[in-house]
């Protein structure tokens, strides 16, 4: 099996081609007809090109950071975009889209990456603050209430998004940006998280509630 350059892990499959548990690139390919490389080739053996540094990435460094990861996620709307105009779909997403960029943004957050119609923003990464988890859960606060308010200017009744954050240590991917920065249990448990909280709501773990509970309130939701 192949290791990581990055995070040292070896337990990648056959054929990846990206880290399981970092994101890092795992094989170099051809910049010309990209084939895989072998390493420490100076041409491609497919078609003869030489190897240059733009055909092999350099080797990401990757660090354990404490993160606070955020899920957004609409709830119901495949069925609501099953009887919705296609173009009135997309136009939704898009103003969802660009409203969750905004306001993850002015809560010094960034956007990890947009999964359908869910979004993952981060926390820590690239630069940390020491009250990182509750700007987490003010920005999921101001974006479950903004989706309410954007259902009823397009005449969605009943839109809602749920959000579930978590900290916890992450393996970081120094210099990436967007997907693939992070990876770890967090990032599992904050998609988790969100998956069971009621429409509305923001749902989050412990280590979030002691780190942001001096200037939020919560109510306790079970194990």
């Amino acid at each position: 099996m192949t290791a990581c350059a990055a995070c040292g892990a070896s337990d990648q499959p056959t054929g990846a081609r990206f880290c399981h548990q970092c994101g890092s690139v795992l094989e170099s390919t051809c910049a010309q007809c990209s084939a895989s490389l072998a390493p420490g080739a100076r041409f491609c053996s497919s078609c003869g090109t030489p190897v240059t540094a733009a055909s092999t990435p350099a080797a990401a460094i990757a660090e354990r950071r404490v993160t606070s990861v955020l899920f957004c996620d609409l709830v119901g709307f495949t069925t609501l975009s099953e009887s919705r105009d296609h173009e009135e779909t997309r136009e939704l997403l898009t103003r969802y889209f660009d409203d969750a960029r905004r306001i993850i943004g002015r809560y010094g957050g960034t956007v990890e990456k947009f999964i359908g119609d869910a979004v993952m923003a981060v926390w820590g990464v690239p630069t940390s603050h020491e009250d990182d988890a509750e700007r987490a859960v003010r920005a999921g606060l101001e974006l479950v209430t903004r989706v309410a308010d954007m259902g009823e200017d397009v005449g969605v009744h009943g839109l809602a998004a749920r959000v579930g954050v978590v900290t916890g240590e992450v393996a970081v991917t120094v210099g990436a940006e967007q997907q693939g920065m992070v990876a770890g249990d967090a990032v599992n448990t904050a998609s988790r998280v969100q998956s069971v909280a009621g429409p509305g709501q923001v749902w989050v773990d412990e280590t979030t509630r002691l780190l942001s509970s001096g200037a939020i309130t919560y109510a306790d939701a079970g194990s």
